[in-house]
């Protein structure tokens, strides 16, 4: 099976050449192939941030191979990957990065190691694996040859996955921790929808936000107008997580926060 569209995730960033060099390399494999950008920045190395945008995008895009690469074990002998899943194939790192795409595109199948060499490019970095292995298995997946000519079949159980946050749920009460900050300074949580409902939280609910050692008064809301300008609001974003944001400002800022950062929850009777 082939396909018309790439699409590319990294931490790469935008302000040096890498992400050109990969899509040379695909365009001169396969050069009527369109590559599709998820994002080129998410933080260097935070893979569960990589595999959480992944995971969140994918399912609204069109049948793809996705070539995702937040790597930093690049040169050691982490190994490179091709999944197959229900509703797509997927190319990089068996870091983790992966296996949460492959499960919102309907489970990972099978999986191959990327070892064989007339794949790649006949000379390859020890720190530039998206160059010269994961973007020309992808171009060549995408160009039709098939899954298992990369290389030998892997138990699926022995791929490498993310330790998934722990949320606890209680009434009036929610305990979970900070996935990621989008560029408005939303703060998303690894609580979802389903347990702020669990935890009796409804729209117009009073609350507090407890993170970094403060407390902060937040309003549960559906929308950025539901709570007054400048003061917190606790809502569920777009990817379904419980989120946390200030209107026309930066909830990051308020509390200064991190991904990892654990955040405690208290919700006023309704």
């Amino acid at each position: 099976m082939s396909y018309d569209w790439i699409s590319f995730t990294t931490d790469y960033g935008i302000d040096d050449g890498f992400v050109a060099a990969c899509e040379g390399v695909i365009a001169r494999i396969a050069p009527g192939l369109r590559v599709l950008h998820i994002s080129h920045t998410v933080p260097p190395q935070d893979v569960r941030r990589g595999s959480a945008i992944l995971a969140q995008v994918v399912p609204y895009l069109p049948a793809a191979v996705h070539l995702a690469v937040v790597d930093p074990g690049v040169g050691t002998d982490r190994r490179g990957l091709v999944l197959v899943a229900a509703e797509g194939l997927l190319v990089g790192p068996d870091n983790g990065l992966l296996v949460p795409a492959a499960e919102t595109l309907g489970g990972v199948r099978a999986a191959y190691e990327l070892t064989e060499p007339g794949y790649r490019l006949s000379r390859v970095s020890a720190t530039f694996h998206g160059r010269d292995v994961f973007a020309p298995a992808a171009a060549h997946l995408a160009a039709g040859i098939a899954p298992e000519n990369f290389g030998a079949s892997l138990d699926v159980a022995t791929l490498v996955r993310v330790p998934v946050p722990e949320t606890v749920v209680e009434q009036g009460k929610l305990t979970t921790e900070i996935m990621g900050v989008d560029n408005f300074g939303n703060i998303q949580l690894a609580a979802t929808g389903a347990d702020l409902d669990a935890a009796g939280a409804a729209p117009g609910t009073s609350a507090h936000a407890n993170l970094g050692g403060r407390s902060v008064t937040a309003t549960v809301g559906r929308t950025f107008q539901d709570a007054a300008p400048e003061t917190l609001l606790v809502y569920v974003d777009s990817a379904g997580r419980v989120a946390l944001a200030v209107d026309r400002g930066s909830a990051a800022t308020e509390f200064s926060a991190v991904p990892g950062d654990q955040v405690l929850l208290l919700f006023a009777r309704a």
